[in-house]
């Protein structure tokens, strides 16, 4: 059973991989077997440390995915160090808060370009490296709870990872010819960075916690079976779909 989901020589590119669930999940893939290269606005020293311990090869690439980037290139430098990319998770996100009448058009322009915009251009450079070597690649992209519901006070965000449900089938439709899969991630209520003030308003804590049947917040590690799964060899046959890994949120 262990060789389904065995990730060795399998290089994985993951986005927003310092802290949190990009890092949870960068950590899962390297105690498979995978090299990691790790996207993040800042250094990540922490995620560099702790995959390196899983006897793998590290590289970080420190870009601001809110601002222009070149996706091509950023794909250049992890083939040219790795020798090619045959994962790719797209965790990084933001989350901008307000009431939907004072929602400002910069919040919404930040929001949707590394939420969604990032996401597509970096998984069509993939894309087109995984095309062009006949990879059986792998494309994972971290929707949420609020790909099916409506959220209060984040449009924006409900709007982006809507969005990232629909281009996951979109790509998964076009991509399947080649061999590769594309599938989302749809994590719950987590412990992390983004849910930092939700989790300090004690009334709206209270009313999450109260909601999830598993009765607790979810932690980063709760991604590794869900990532593991779709980033494998095991799930060739599996596209365009999206896994909530909620504790039972959604059922509630």
């Amino acid at each position: 059973m262990n060789a389904l989901f065995d990730l060795t020589g399998k290089t994985a590119l993951v986005t927003g991989a310092r802290t949190g669930l990009g890092q949870g999940m960068a950590l899962a893939l390297a105690r498979a077997g995978a090299n990691v290269a790790a996207l993040g606005s800042s250094p990540m020293a922490q995620t560099a440390e702790l995959v390196q311990q899983a006897g793998v090869r590290f590289r970080a690439l420190q870009v601001d995915l809110s601002k222009p980037f070149d996706a091509a290139a950023l794909v250049d430098e992890v083939v040219t160090a790795f020798g090619g990319i045959d994962i790719l998770v797209n965790n990084a996100g933001i989350i901008r808060r307000a009431d939907l009448l004072d929602y400002t058009e910069e919040d919404w322009d930040s929001v949707i370009d590394v939420n969604l915009k990032a996401v597509f251009f970096l998984s069509q450079a993939v894309a087109r490296h995984m095309v062009g070597t006949g990879r059986a690649g792998r494309l994972i992209n971290i929707a949420s709870m609020l790909t099916f519901q409506g959220g209060i006070r984040v449009p924006a965000y409900s709007a982006s990872k809507h969005g990232v449900a629909g281009l996951t089938k979109a790509m998964a439709n076009e991509l399947a010819p080649h061999g590769i899969t594309v599938n989302a991630i749809a994590p719950g209520y987590m412990a992390t960075d983004n849910t930092e003030a939700l989790r300090n308003d004690a009334e709206r804590n209270a009313q999450i916690s109260a909601r999830i049947p598993m009765g607790r917040w979810g932690t980063p590690g709760d991604l590794s079976t869900a990532v593991l799964f779709f980033a494998s060899p095991a799930s060739a046959y599996v596209t365009g779909t999206v896994l909530p890994v909620d504790g039972g949120w959604l059922v509630r």
